[in-house]
């Protein structure tokens, strides 16, 4: 169709334009049916028995955050200090 058609008929609404996409898939080198998990820790018998050469291992993530700190508590005669003065403020 002309331009000038296609503009007509856009505006009209009697045309719709369409996008197709398509992706090709093929299988990489790494292509594998079964799912295998890297290993996460480093253990005394991968070490003695040579077997972690041949493990793959998770790329560890240096920029990720740690947990936050265990926020602290009260000693337990400064919890009896407050609980004694909140009993005498009751009682005025």
């Amino acid at each position: 169709l002309p331009e000038r058609d296609r503009a007509e008929l856009k505006r009209r609404k009697l045309l719709l334009e369409v996008t197709l996409k398509s992706y090709w898939i093929r299988k990489g080198s790494a292509f594998s049916t079964a799912v295998a998990r890297p290993e996460t820790e480093l253990t005394p018998e991968m070490i003695s028995t040579g077997s972690w050469r041949q493990l793959p291992f998770k790329p560890y993530n240096f920029s990720s955050l740690g947990l936050p700190p265990a926020c602290g508590h009260l000693h337990p005669l400064l919890k009896v200090r407050s609980e004694l003065r909140q009993i005498f403020l009751e009682m005025g």
